[in-house]
């Protein structure tokens, strides 16, 4: 019997693992410009972590997690996140301490989710994520939502659209929970069983419901915009304020509700607008956490962030039909002729990689033909000839592929002579 891999996960080959290394240093850069900093967390937790954190009425606790009892007893969880972790590693380690404040992280590896599998959605998904932790000033709001968006422009991205809202403080809740509650409650039993258990607690996440989301009492609920008092009203607006100074367009959408229960004031998504991308056209989404570093033992210390998955960008990049600029080409290829020559290449090919070159050579007793050919199909800037005479003759040839012009140099030198020649 053949094994395959597990259902909703993927192999990364080599001819598609180059667009996730590009992706992935450019989000690099850009955080290196923004003064975000790397941090790495375990891909497991302890579960009590996700409960606490991203909340037991969500559809990631009560049905997506990944959770099982080490041989310790102890409940464990594949993050499905990583703000939780991040936090969870912040409040640890005292970051909360740091002169400078707030402190400005980033992540980027595997997370977990069990749900069905389909296009750009899978169950062990990559994730690159922002979190910056220390301050309630909306400009970070901003900047945060500005590094998305020129991750996503830099890299050829068009067809974007962003979308904000604000689910206020608790304040701001407290009173739209009520307003909800007093809305679905006459027909709750007309919604499904999750929706009919969140009423009670968190009825906000029934706006988020993806079976229900046609139904009437959908279209018509109060929305937080409406409850949200003078503070939260101020900081909204600065965020917008902000935003338009940066150039930034954007929607307001009131029925914005990210799926975590740790969200407060700002939350934001970014879409794809390119046509064919799909029917689920959210590419990133993130906003504030006041509150989560209390949850999770740490002091205050507010926060926003967001995670973005590097498998739906590569979706929106052939969607709008971009050319990653991938460089699978390498600097040299030895072509060899006899056994002396065979040996002599192994040394000279040692030689070009620490010079700090690309450089290959047949490993399977080719004819000159065949290894001409590999040469080829490895894109070879150039391709250096040994055989017998050459040796005799202290001579290398070195063919420039892209004219056809060929140069006889000496072999003693022909590192050097190779460098010069490679730099012009």
């Amino acid at each position: 019997m053949s094994i395959r891999l597990p259902r909703g996960t993927q192999d990364i080959l080599p001819g598609q693992v180059e667009k996730w290394q590009l992706i992935e240093q450019k989000a690099r850069e850009l955080c290196h410009k923004f003064q975000y900093q790397e941090i790495r967390t375990p891909i497991f937790e302890h579960t009590d972590l996700f409960l606490r954190s991203v909340g037991d009425t969500t559809d990631i606790v009560q049905k997506e997690m990944y959770t099982f009892d080490d041989r310790g007893g102890r409940s464990l969880t594949l993050r499905p996140e990583g703000t939780a972790s991040t936090v969870r590693s912040f409040v640890e380690h005292k970051m909360f301490g740091q002169a400078n404040q707030p402190v400005k992280l980033y992540y980027m590896g595997p997370m977990f989710r069990y749900e069905r599998p389909q296009a750009g959605r899978f169950r062990q998904f990559v994730q690159f994520g922002v979190e910056a932790i220390g301050s309630d000033d909306p400009a970070i709001d901003a900047e945060v939502i500005a590094l998305a968006m020129a991750l996503y422009k830099e890299m050829g991205l068009k067809k974007l659209k962003l979308v904000i809202n604000s689910l206020g403080d608790k304040e701001s809740r407290a009173q739209h929970r009520e307003a909800l509650m007093a809305h679905f409650s006459p027909s709750i039993n007309e919604f499904c069983s999750d929706c009919q258990s969140r009423l009670a607690k968190n009825p906000m996440r029934i706006l988020d419901c993806k079976k229900d989301r046609e139904h009437p009492l959908m279209k018509t609920a109060p929305s937080i915009i409406d409850h949200l008092n003078d503070e939260s009203k101020q900081y909204f607006k600065k965020v917008q304020q902000y935003l338009t100074e940066l150039e930034i367009d954007f929607e307001v959408d009131a029925n914005l509700v990210r799926g975590l229960d740790y969200y407060t004031h700002t939350a934001f998504e970014i879409m794809s607008d390119a046509e064919g991308f799909g029917a689920i056209t959210t590419l990133c989404g993130g906003g504030r956490y006041n509150g989560l570093t209390e949850e999770v033992g740490g002091p205050e210390a507010p926060g926003i962030g967001f995670a973005l998955s590097i498998e739906r960008f590569l979706a929106a990049l052939e969607a709008e039909n971009v050319e990653l600029p991938i460089d699978q080409s390498i600097d040299c290829y030895i072509v060899t002729l006899g056994e002396e020559a065979k040996d002599y290449s192994v040394g000279l090919l040692h030689k070009l990689r620490h010079a700090g070159y690309s450089a290959e050579r047949d490993y399977s007793n080719r004819k000159m033909k065949a290894q001409f050919k590999s040469a080829d199909r490895m894109n070879a800037k150039y391709v250096a000839v040994i055989g017998e005479d050459e040796l005799k003759n202290n001579k290398i040839n070195l063919k420039i592929m892209d004219s056809g012009e060929q140069k006889e140099m000496e072999l003693a030198s022909f590192i050097q002579d190779f460098t010069a020649l490679y730099r012009n």
